[in-house]
């Protein structure tokens, strides 16, 4: 007999064999090895499960489902959208090379760029013709190691035109990377257009929710991923909670369904926001008025995405009413929740840019974006009424 000890740490492990219809969550630091050569085999060879940092079974079934959504050959899942980023650049990028991005994207990426890569030695150049494929040919280098845009762009949803990009990219023998969040690949899949490896925060319309972290990198050259996974994630340690893989798993499940209602719910939006005498401009690629119209007909027929901006004729003021009036949108640093969110892009996710930055940037004082969720589309043209009733009543007491 075993003493109490021994027990509360041994009694009961499970041994039986069972199918379960959903994916396990596989909660553990480490595996049991089965017996001395098999440890051997997996250390030698890789196969198998020995320590969650390296491989977990739920997480690897994520990579799968991903790698076959996107149309590459394998996965990666870390622990962030900004750790897949990390990752990526890390494992091209040297010091004393060079990387060129497009200038409009979300500010984590521009800031690890332009702070993290340069204390690493690693100089980044930014394109702000993000479509014309001379302002990338100019800029490149015998150093140059990789382009990087977005296939929409985080805030101002402009739409990249990935095969022309690539095409300069491949001329150079040079990986095009594209962060492809706010489209998703059930709207655009940019390695059938030409891109090498697509990267996402799994955050966002993956996992649906706001509930968890995750971030993936999706390649096409086997060799490639398998270093940034054995070389580069597995040194770092970005490691995903399979608990968190297991949340972005059950999202999957559902991200067309969401998709494709919050991408119809934006544009009814859209369309209602263009109507409006408060509202200056609005970035939407589904508006016929929009320049990025035909791009986004040829590259996403089914949706055209739902984050976009839009600008408020009253500035800050404007803006303040404007959101302090809402009731069913929330307040938040956020995208690609299935409820609805707004934020105030200057004084919040770009408050260290510069007044000049901003205006290059398209962000205005009245600028706000918007992350369009599944309600009931009446119920968000309601709210968002109410916002600018808010500010017609300033208005009014102001005059």
């Amino acid at each position: 007999m075993t003493g109490f000890a021994t027990q509360q740490l041994h009694a009961g492990s499970p041994t039986a064999h069972v199918t379960p219809r959903a994916l396990p969550i596989y909660l553990t630091a480490g595996f049991v090895l089965d017996d001395f050569d098999s440890a051997v085999n997996h250390f030698s060879t890789g196969d198998g499960y020995s320590y969650t940092r390296v491989a977990n079974p739920t997480a690897e079934a994520v990579e799968q489902r991903v790698a076959v959504l996107e149309g590459g050959a394998e996965a990666l899942l870390v622990g962030s959208g900004q750790a897949a980023l990390a990752v990526t650049m890390l494992g091209l990028l040297r010091s004393g090379e060079h990387l060129i991005s497009a200038s409009s994207i979300y500010e984590g990426s521009r800031g690890f760029f332009v702070e993290n890569l340069t204390r690493l030695g690693v100089e980044t150049d930014f394109v702000d013709e993000a479509n014309e494929p001379a302002a990338w040919e100019r800029l490149i280098r015998p150093t140059t190691r990789a382009l990087f845009a977005e296939s929409i762009t985080n805030p101002k949803n402009e739409v990249l035109d990935i095969s022309a990009i690539a095409a300069v990219a491949h001329k150079h023998g040079i990986p095009l990377i594209v962060d492809s969040t706010l489209a998703t690949p059930f709207l655009v899949r940019p390695l059938e257009h030409g891109a090498d490896i697509v990267i996402h925060s799994a955050s966002k319309f993956f996992a649906g929710h706001g509930a968890v972290l995750g971030g993936v990198i999706v390649d096409n050259d086997t060799e490639r991923i398998a270093y940034f996974r054995d070389s580069v994630a597995l040194r770092f340690g970005p490691t995903p909670s399979p608990l968190n893989a297991f949340l972005i798993n059950q999202g999957l499940e559902t991200l067309s369904l969401r998709v494709e209602r919050q991408s119809e719910n934006a544009l009814g939006i859209a369309r209602w926001l263009e109507q409006q005498p408060e509202v200056q401009s609005v970035d939407y690629p589904g508006l016929e008025s929009n320049p990025f119209y035909a791009l986004a007909q040829h590259y996403m027929p089914n949706g055209q995405g739902s984050v976009f901006s839009f600008t408020l004729g009253g500035g800050v003021d404007a803006a303040r009413s404007f959101i302090n009036a809402l009731d069913v949108f929330t307040h938040m640093t956020h995208l690609g929740d299935v409820r609805s969110l707004v934020l105030h892009l200057a004084t919040t996710s770009h408050n260290l840019r510069t007044d000049e930055q901003l205006e290059k940037a398209g962000i205005w004082p009245g600028t706000l974006r918007l992350s369009i969720g599944i309600e009931y589309l009446p119920d968000l043209i309601d709210d968002l009424d109410r916002g600018l009733s808010a500010i017609r009543r300033g208005s009014a007491a102001a005059g």
